[in-house]
This record gives C-alpha cells, structure tokens and sequence, in this order.
C-alpha cells in the first residue's frame, strides 16, 4: 500500500477554500493509498511523475516517483510514498504545474 503525505501548507489551503467539504476531498486524496494509479500523468522530471487528481474545476497536483508506479504491481507499492504539493483552479493551472516543475528542477522534493 502506498502512503500519501499531504503537505502542510496545502492542507491549510483546502480547509480554507472548502471548509465542510475539505473532509470529501482529502478522503479523495488518501484513496490514492488503495490505488496509486489514479490521476493524471503530467509531465516526468527525472525519476519523478507529476500528477493531477481533480476535484470539481479544482486540480490537486502530487509527485511519485515513476520507475516505481510504471514498474510494480499495486500489492508491490508499499514503499511508494506519493506527496501532494499544490492546488489550483482550471485557469491558473498551467503556472502552478510551471512553478512545481522549476521547484523541482532546481531543488528536487525537499522544495515543498
């Protein structure tokens, strides 16, 4: 099983902008325990996947490492660790996966 870690600062977010649905959505956002395989693929910056999982016009942008999620069987993965980093709305989509890619390149993980 794989373990999903919901950085502070996003989840400070969620409560903010959903209040009594934020339980709805980071319930979405665990299920990706039972099923790693669930979300967009984006774009790949090294050996990591940048994914999205929507909810309504929101987007919830997480990384993963992609040798793993291609490579291995669901009941294999429970050393993945999958880390949601950002959200944003269909129209400032495009900047926040931009600004993940540049943390990324110039950083790595630890950036978020």
């Amino acid at each position: 099983m794989a373990k999903v870690i919901i950085t502070p600062f996003l989840e400070e977010e969620i409560n903010k902008k959903f209040k009594h649905q934020s339980i709805e959505v980071l319930s979405l956002l665990k299920s990706l325990e039972e099923n790693p395989y669930k979300g967009k693929e984006l774009a790949v910056i090294g050996n990591l996947i940048i994914k999205e999982l929507k909810y309504g016009k929101y987007r919830f942008y997480f990384i993963t490492d992609g040798h793993k999620i291609k490579v291995l069987k669901v009941s294999e993965l429970h050393d993945l660790i999958i880390k949601f980093v950002r959200m944003s709305d269909k129209k400032d989509q495009q900047e926040t996966i931009d600004e993940i890619k540049k943390v990324l390149r110039s950083i790595g993980e630890e950036g978020f």
